[in-house]
């Protein structure tokens, strides 16, 4: 058998590639959009992908079913529940099998998470007494199980889908031998559950003994406990759990987007183009094009783009000097397609322009408690999720996640002194920066964030 896992950090993202070296057949599951490791592996091996099976139909990120299935002609799987493709699939059906070789799938339907979710067992050898593994999809993470609330929003109820998935757990997954891998589609970080571990693999039975959600309880218990408190989905799984269905443009890994000087960079923007800085967010402070969004590259950059752009307008990229292709591929990952260009030698085109550029306000935790001193109204905006702000946040703060930004922004006062914070002073660049966009005339963010104001009040 031949079985790679990949690790998307960015996404929080695993996917795999599955294998029989004696006959060269091989299936990938849960791809990301971007597949040309998939198939460098595959070619390295001698493999030829015959199938794209998809767990599910994912929220989280666009899959790469479709980019796969152009290039090496394969079939596309989903559970047979799955409802709504617009385009050709082959449905996996509870206890279905397939033969690669010696190597083994068998499929179990396993919904909860979504109607359609199901799981992959493997068997390295046909006659082998113990399955090898189980890919888990986002039913069964380590340390967690998938939340089954994000579809409310499409009508079906989050308390009958975790009646679901408390039965998929408990008659599908946990009836497996005890020492069977277990290998789900997401690690620590993902929005699609609370409590992921950092973790690659685990076993069955290590999730029994440690998985809070599979610790013996009723089922009323079971679904109050994956239900309550779940952190705010990210703004984009709507879009992208839709275009997941759908038919689309495939992504192009290999060309960057088209150079532009700043004065197209400006008639763009006039023309209704939002102007993305993926640089770091202290080189964005220093000096950046007016009303520019700032998500640096260096963190979970299509995350906090996703939750922060309206995915139907255009986007024009300003990177440091060889990242263009990076931000755009980063960008496809969950379907915003829509870079028209990147500014060329961002610094020296600022350098030329003061006129059209800007600065940021960062404030240490010092300057901001000096400012709430002589100020009547300091408006603080911690942008954490909740489970972060349960541990404490600064007096007097709008709880405002970033994945909500936009769509409060109502709730806040643009004519009063802001200072935007998170845990560390990443995301609140991000947040200054759409507020500034937004209207608001006096905005700052605070450097370190939260973990420097907490560090300042124990001096």
């Amino acid at each position: 058998m031949i079985f790679r896992q990949y690790d998307l950090a960015c996404l929080s993202l695993f996917s795999y590639l599955v294998g029989d070296e004696t006959t060269g057949r091989a299936v990938v599951v849960d791809p990301q959009r971007d597949v040309a490791g998939y198939l460098a592996d595959a070619e390295a091996h001698d493999l030829r992908v015959e199938r794209v099976i998809e767990t599910h139909v994912h929220a989280d990120f666009l899959s790469g079913h479709l980019e796969l299935a152009a290039q090496t002609g394969a079939v596309i799987s989903y559970g047979a529940a799955v409802t709504g493709l617009d385009f050709a699939f082959e449905p996996l059906h509870d206890g279905d099998r397939l033969v690669l070789g010696d190597v083994v799938l068998e499929m179990r339907a396993t919904p909860g998470h979504t109607p359609e979710s199901i799981s992959i067992v493997i068997w390295e050898h046909a006659d082998s007494a113990e399955p090898y593994g189980v890919l888990t999809g986002d039913t069964l993470f380590i340390g967690d199980v998938g939340r089954p609330d994000l579809l409310v929003a499409a009508g079906l109820d989050a308390a009958d889908l975790a009646g679901m998935l408390h039965r998929s757990l408990h008659t599908r997954l946990l009836t497996l031998p005890d020492v069977t891998r277990v290998f789900p589609a997401h690690g620590a970080g993902s929005a699609c559950g609370r409590n992921l571990s950092t973790a690659r693999a685990s076993t069955i039975g290590d999730e029994r003994r440690t998985n809070y959600a599979l610790a013996p309880m009723a089922v009323d218990d079971f679904v109050h406990v994956v239900t309550e408190a779940q952190p705010v989905s990210p703004a984009y799984f709507a879009f992208d759990a839709a275009l997941n269905r759908r038919s689309r443009p495939l992504l192009d890994e290999e060309h960057p987007p088209p150079v532009l000087e700043l004065g197209e960079v400006l008639a763009h923007q006039e023309a209704g183009a939002l102007v993305l800085d993926a640089r770091d967010p202290t080189e964005f402070a220093a000096g950046h094009l007016r009303d520019a969004v700032n998500i640096g590259l260096g963190g979970r950059f299509a995350e906090y783009a996703g939750d922060v752009i309206d995915p139907g307008r255009d986007i024009v990229l300003v990177t440091d000097p060889g990242r263009e292709l990076e931000a755009r591929i980063r960008l496809g990952r969950i379907g915003l397609d829509r870079v028209i260009g990147s500014l060329a030698t961002p610094r020296a085109a600022f350098a030329a322009a003061p006129d059209v550029t800007a600065r940021s306000s960062r404030l240490t935790a010092t300057e901001l408690a000096d400012r709430r001193n002589h100020l009547d109204r300091v408006q603080l905006v911690d942008v954490r999720n909740e489970a972060e702000t349960a541990a404490g946040t600064i007096d007097g703060a709008a709880l405002v996640p970033l994945a909500r930004l936009t769509a409060r922004l109502g709730e806040l006062d643009p004519g009063a002194p802001t200072v935007a914070y998170c845990a560390s002073g990443y995301r609140s660049s991000t947040a200054a920066s759409v507020l500034v966009t937004a209207g608001f005339a006096d905005v700052s963010d605070l450097l370190g964030g939260y973990e420097a104001w907490i560090a300042r009040s124990r001096v």
